[in-house]
């Protein structure tokens, strides 16, 4: 599942509460003067977020994730800024600050990079451009609406837009009125695709008559179609399921072909002679992801696997040439950069296994240079290039230099069998200080989807421990259970009518092989996971609880019955996990239920939740609770996050998650236990300048 005001929770406990929370502050502090992971570090790690290599592959466009520093700013997300980096590592900031890019793409011409933003007097998100020479960004296409998404012609003078219709001028006078009812899933604005020319103000953007909602939007090469997603419906579980790609005539929008892409689309890319185009899509309707390589013919909509039995997931993709693609796979915990021939032969890996973890690249116009997003164990996204005759890909950003000083723990993969006899790998960061002969407290982090995996990169994230359990002496697990991707198609379809089956048991598996290796104590061992590895959480605080002696809950699913009908994305359940219908067998779906299982619960269970989550309701949460609440056998606390939906956006909301989540699990895995701990915190106290280091991050 892709992915405030705080109840009370008992009386003031005076001088002992003050005395905790300084204690934990101190222990903060002193973590921090050794160079080890903090919470104020998990605050400040920056990650690029998007690359565009230009037209003549001798510099890089990049997005840097730069996060609003708790007590120093405003809160809210991230401001995104736009840099260009060239191939030396020479680094230029071209727009940056307090600002918000997105969509980066360079003009076809090479000569300015274009970005959406909202800035200024802008009422809505517009496209602007700023000359690679440098000077001001320029508003060069403003809507009556927020743009979605563009694409620019071949030749630089149109650009095509994704944007909603503005709102009928006697709607808003009845919503001024109080007439502001909602007709659920039925009444949302129109979106539509139009064309325009930026800079001209006179001619007014021209709009194409859709059957549907676009996104991924695409100008061909040759400047005579548009491709595009469809879906029926903004509705998620319609884009998520029903989306397929359409071939539409750039001048009249009619359609020339459409492709009956099987379930779940992800990108797609045009050949430079317009006479092909890659697509990312799903096997079939019952396929978790879309990892699949096909190539479609625009002329005739007709589709072909050209990596049929992939035992991995291909992720991203370009065009070398008119013949040969370009595409990154996922194929376990490690990347890898390959191409292949449009008709499925020659393929040819440049970056094999064990060398990288990459995120997306982008190639310049001859196919010759590749720009990828790559972290490591040691740092968090970055921009790396590669060239023609290079032997891999070379780093040419750092975007947390502070990070070189820190003292990092051991991370490797770790592979075990499950009680069936299934293989599985994942990830294990080992204590820092770690001494030989001891058995430490684990810290079990669960992934979400469950359709994603956790690659051998950057792992510690306001919601995963990381660096910062192995920093206040746990190990940390990532298993990739059976359901993940990254293992071909089969492998993500082990779930299916199994959910909380064998896929959860595998969590345990993995946890049995850390005490069979003498690394883990087993009366000291917690999990934590959002969405499905939430759903894992409560379900290993329940029905697994003689295992876990700590659990902490985000945004996780407690009853399987209420949630297919509170959640946006029934349908997508159903077809690529459930395969059954909750009236085909409600006692089944009650049994997969955590709720089902409390009586058994004794383990400890802090749940965080978003009030606005469309994806787990935060009903899902507040049953759990309840039901533990007034079951009185095992300590439960509730903090909900007002404005944040399934995932913590704000900087603020995402603070407080990691210092609950590590207070949680010191308190129970390595502190006293018993009643929680305090739930209010002293965030003054923890509001600690930055790292010297950090002040003087500008490239």
């Amino acid at each position: 599942m892709r992915s405030p005001a705080l109840p009370r929770f008992g009386r003031s406990v005076g001088v002992r509460f003050a005395s905790a929370l300084t204690a934990l502050t101190l222990s903060t502090l002193a973590f921090a003067a050794e160079n080890v992971f903090t919470p104020e570090h998990v605050a400040r790690l920056r990650a690029v977020t998007s690359v565009e290599m230009s037209p003549d592959g001798q510099r890089v466009a990049y997005v840097l994730s730069v996060p609003r520093t708790p007590f120093k700013e405003d809160d809210g997300g991230a401001w995104t800024e736009l840099h260009v980096v060239e191939s030396d590592g020479t680094s230029r900031p071209f727009v940056t600050g307090q600002v918000n890019v997105s969509d980066i793409a360079w003009t076809p011409d090479g000569k300015a990079i274009s970005f959406l933003s909202k800035r200024g007097k802008d009422e809505h998100k517009s496209v602007y451009l700023i000359a690679i020479e440098g000077g001001e960004a320029r508003n060069v296409l403003s809507f009556d609406t927020d743009i979605a998404g563009y694409t620019w012609s071949p030749d630089g003078k149109q650009v095509a837009f994704i944007a909603n219709e503005k709102e009928p001028a006697a709607r808003k006078k009845l919503k001024d009125k109080g007439f502001s009812q909602e007709i659920y899933e039925e009444d949302f604005p129109r979106t539509r695709v139009w064309i325009a020319s930026p800079g001209d103000e006179k001619e007014k953007p021209r709009p194409l008559e859709l059957a549907g909602h676009p996104s991924d939007i695409r100008w061909s090469p040759v400047g005579t179609h548009l491709a595009m997603g469809i879906a029926p419906t903004p509705l998620v579980d319609d884009s998520y399921m029903r989306r397929k790609v359409h071939v539409f005539d750039a001048d009249d929008g009619s359609i020339v072909s459409s492709f009956q892409n099987p379930g779940k689309l992800g990108a797609s890319a045009w050949s430079p002679d317009g006479k092909s185009l890659a697509v990312i899509s799903a096997e079939d309707v019952h396929d978790p992801a879309a990892g699949r390589l096909l190539i479609a013919n625009p002329a005739d909509g007709s589709l072909r696997d050209v990596l049929p039995n992939y035992l991995g997931h291909v992720t991203a993709i370009a065009w070398q040439n008119n013949d040969t693609v370009m595409f990154l796979g996922d194929e376990g915990v490690w990347t890898t950069f390959s191409e292949i021939r449009r008709d499925g032969t020659q393929r040819k890996t440049h970056v094999g296994a064990e060398k990288f973890v990459a995120r997306t690249f982008s190639l310049s116009r001859d196919g010759q240079s590749a720009a990828f997003i790559v972290d490591s164990p040691t740092h968090a996204g970055d921009v790396f290039v590669m060239h023609h005759g290079d032997a891999g890909p070379k780093r040419v950003t750092n975007s947390n230099p502070w990070l070189d000083e820190m003292r990092l723990a051991k991370q490797e993969i770790v592979r075990y069998q499950a009680r069936d006899g299934l293989e599985l790998e994942g990830l294990l960061i080992r204590p820092l200080d770690e001494q030989p002969g001891r058995r430490y407290p684990l810290i079990v982090t669960v992934h979400g989807g469950p359709e994603s995996h956790y690659g051998n990169g950057w792992l510690t994230r306001y919601s995963d421990p990381g660096q910062l359990g192995a920093a206040r002496g746990f190990a940390v697990l990532y298993p990739n259970y059976r359901a993940s991707t990254g293992r071909g198609v089969a492998f993500s379809k082990l779930d299916h009518g199994d959910f909380a089956g064998k896929e959860f048991d595998d969590l345990v598996d993995g946890v049995d092989h850390l005490v069979s290796v003498g690394l883990v104590d087993k009366a000291k061992v917690g999990v934590t996971g959002g969405s499905y590895g939430g759903y894992a959480t409560a379900w290993c605080s329940t029905y697994h609880t003689q295992h876990f002696a700590a659990g902490v809950m985000f945004v996780g699913i407690s009853d399987c019955v209420s949630k297919v009908g509170t959640t946006d994305i029934s349908e997508e359940m159903m077809l690529v996990h459930l395969r059954k219908r909750l009236w085909d067998d409600w006692n089944f779906f009650l049994e997969r239920s955590p709720i089902r299982h409390v009586e058994k619960a004794q383990t400890p269970l802090l749940i965080l939740h978003g009030k606005e989550d469309p994806r787990v309701h935060t009903s899902q949460s507040l049953e759990l609770y309840r039901h533990l609440k007034v079951l009185g056998q095992t300590p439960v606390r509730l903090v909900l996050y007002p404005g944040e939906g399934h995932g913590n956006r704000r900087a603020a909301s995402r603070f407080d998650y990691t210092l609950r989540m590590m207070q949680w699990l010191e308190h129970y895995l390595q502190g006293p236990g018993g009643s929680p701990p305090p739930y209010e915190l002293q965030y003054g106290l923890l509001a600690a300048e930055p790292p010297k280091e950090e002040k003087a991050e500008k490239n």
